[in-house]
């Protein structure tokens, strides 16, 4: 429960009440201090104001938390970086099913494949494998060799060696995955080796047994061939098991650590990433420091030396070629307010921070740019399309808005789907939702393999929408058979939320224009997603997030065996692009799969399958000390390539974050 203490009102002399007065707001409950602060719309802050509030409020925080002074930045020769992050549940990765674990495991843990930091669109590389695998002529077999001569770190886990840290084989990455099929371990990640690999169901049904799992039971499509040569087999063709190979529930795992530290393996790691952890203290912090091993062992890892377009302008090659990592130690906050961590970032105490909702105004100027008072502390602001598609969907089985058997139905029913997608107004969305989001004018979101600039087949055109909706048979949005305007009840989830009805509120307003009415039905969570299954909705509103970069895992939404309760919950069928799509889902990426992913695209378009509502963007904030920094949609092993200017740092907090 929450307990209000006075506002306080700062006013200073000789300036305007509009430039004068910031209100700071601090709320208590058991734990810690929260401040709030708000900026007049339109108000500007000196430094020397904003400093002093800073300070009063940090000093409020630090206090009432309990934590005194965070640290600054560490010795003069040593390259920190500190940050904020959420509460991390577990440090093993067969159970981390949460960003901030991720995070966490990510920079101790290694996989046979990553992401490239730079290249947009994503593209995985070699990390633990010596090269990418050979893939059989069939899909069906890869094999890859494992590099030789990189090591565990030390730890006593190590019995054999008194605690020093092995050499990696193929036999971890075997181990690694079936902890993930074992049932006994409960992961969260199981969903990614689902009915792909040969033998390694039945591996998880033996494993649902009383008796301890025996995890030198041979599994057929999961063998180390030799100590560095890994075999997978795959039950049919899946070219995105590379997109899985890169996630951690596929990282090596030395089974001396799991049988050594039981249940406690998860407060202590032990891979061969860059860092090793050092502390974690759960609710409030965690630390890392580098992995040691590395340097014993002669391991070098190197920055990239190719880009994205733009990314060498941006400066982020200056560093190409440097042996990484750059950053000595890495400390992490547990702040669960988004105000008290905002304020933090202020003061320069962490390197990056989001932009909450309450921020948004104290952020952002009229022209979309940074405040002249962020501005002034050389605060850098980066903005990149997210992995997330939202969307209103046609039931495709609703006799008014749906498919049909007969062709003229169906054919009506489709222009009307193009109507309405026609009248939806891009501009006056974007507008709604602060340019936080762009329209895409396909399924196929921007930074996926598969993706490519297209021109928007049913834009924001009233006169056309009103045509198509005359041909549709609804003149002026009236239904001829009854006189009365035509009515499509629109379903969401998330009834609580008033920003999900206000936009609710927007789209009806765009209908209203053309005649068709909006009916909106807001249903709680777990009843909305089972009326889309039962396909008792008309219309609805809902998104998806990537499970990996690929065009792919955003098509398969449309493909006709994947209907409710598949992801394919607008119960779409279309012959030609099922058979476009069981095509291209075994094809590794080439120009000849991406032709195939638009054809796809354009049979959705045109069918008017969804409106589509938008794709994310994301704004993050970040000092101009972090150097080598780029937004990355799947950043758990990014951290690497950061690097910290401490000259830098030092001067500006001498100025501002006194």
């Amino acid at each position: 429960m929450f307990d209000r203490v006075p506002r306080i009102k700062v006013s200073i002399r000789g300036m305007s009440p509009l430039r004068s007065t910031i209100s700071l707001v601090f709320i208590r409950n058991r734990f810690c201090w929260r401040a709030c602060w708000a900026r007049p719309a339109g108000a500007t802050v000196p430094g020397d104001t904003l400093n002093a509030l800073l300070l009063v409020a940090v000093c409020f925080l630090t206090v009432g938390c309990g934590r005194g002074a965070l640290e600054s930045g560490g010795d003069a020769d040593e390259m920190v970086m500190f940050g904020e992050t959420a509460r991390i549940r577990t440090l093993d990765p067969v159970r981390a099913g949460d960003v901030a674990s991720s995070m966490a495991i990510g920079r101790i843990y290694e996989t046979l494949l990553e992401y490239h930091y730079l290249d947009r669109p994503y593209r995985v590389m070699p990390a633990l494998a010596a090269e990418m695998p050979a893939i059989s002529d069939d899909g069906l077999t890869y094999t890859f060799r494992i590099r030789p001569g990189i090591y565990f770190q030390d730890d006593p886990a190590f019995v054999e060696t008194d605690g020093v840290g092995r050499e990696l084989t193929a036999e971890d990455f075997v181990y690694g995955i079936k902890r993930v099929a074992d049932a006994k371990n409960a992961s969260t990640g199981f969903w990614a080796f689902n009915n792909r690999i040969v033998g390694l169901d039945e591996f998880r049904e033996i494993s649902t047994s009383d008796e301890p799992t025996d995890y030198d039971r041979v599994v057929e499509g999961l063998r180390a061939l030799d100590r560095y040569t890994l075999q997978i087999q795959l039950k049919r063709p899946f070219p995105q098991l590379l997109w899985i190979l890169t996630m951690h529930y596929a990282a090596a795992v030395p089974r001396e650590a799991v049988d050594y530290y039981g249940a406690d393996f998860r407060r202590n790691p032990v891979g061969t990433g860059p860092y090793i952890l050092r502390s974690w203290r759960p609710n409030y912090r965690i630390e890392f420091v580098r992995n040691p091993k590395w340097a014993e062992t002669g391991r070098i890892e190197r920055y990239p030396t190719t880009g994205a377009p733009g990314d060498a302008e941006a400066g982020l090659l200056d560093a190409a070629g440097e042996q990484i990592p750059f950053i000595d130690r890495v400390v992490n906050y547990v702040v669960g307010d988004s105000s008290t961590q905002w304020l933090m970032f202020l003061r320069g105490q962490f390197e990056v921070s989001g932009i909450s909702r309450d921020n948004w105004d104290a952020v952002l100027s009229d022209d979309r740019g940074l405040t002249p008072e962020l501005e002034e502390r050389v605060i850098q602001m980066v903005t990149s399309p997210t992995l997330i598609m939202h969307y209103y969907a046609f039931n495709m089985l609703d006799p008014v808005v749906g498919q049909s058997d007969n062709p003229e139905i169906d054919r009506r029913n489709r222009l009307l789907r193009q109507a309405l997608t026609s009248a939806f107004n891009t501009k006056v969305w974007e507008e709604f939702h602060h340019h936080r989001l762009r329209r895409p004018a396909g399924p196929i979101p921007e930074g996926v393999a598969g993706y490519r600039e297209r021109e928007m087949r049913f834009p924001f055109d009233l006169d056309r929408a009103r045509e198509l909706l005359a041909e549709a048979g609804y003149p002026d949005g009236r239904d001829p058979a009854t006189g009365r305007r035509l009515q499509i009840e629109l379903d969401l989830g998330s009834a609580d939320n008033p920003e999900v009805r206000q936009s609710t509120e927007l789209m009806a307003s765009f209908m209203n224009e053309i005649g068709v009415v909006i009916v909106p039905n807001y249903n709680n969570w777990p009843t909305f997603l089972e009326k889309i299954q039962r396909g008792q909705v008309q219309m609805f509103g809902v998104g998806w997030v990537a499970d990996y970069p690929d065009a792919e895992n955003f098509l398969q939404l449309f493909y006709g065996p994947n209907r409710s309760p598949g992801p394919n919950h607008a119960k779409y069928e279309n012959a030609e692009f099922d058979r476009l799509y069981e095509q291209a889902r075994e094809m590794h990426d080439s120009p000849e799969r991406t032709d195939i992913y638009q054809e796809m695209a354009d049979i959705v378009v045109e069918d008017a399958v969804w409106i589509f509502r938008g794709q994310p963007l994301a704004y993050g904030l970040y000092h101009h000390w972090l150097k080598n920094y780029k937004r990355h949609d799947f950043p758990y092993t990014m951290t690497k390539y950061y690097r910290i200017d401490t000259e830098a740092r030092r001067r500006w907090q001498q100025q501002y974050g006194r």
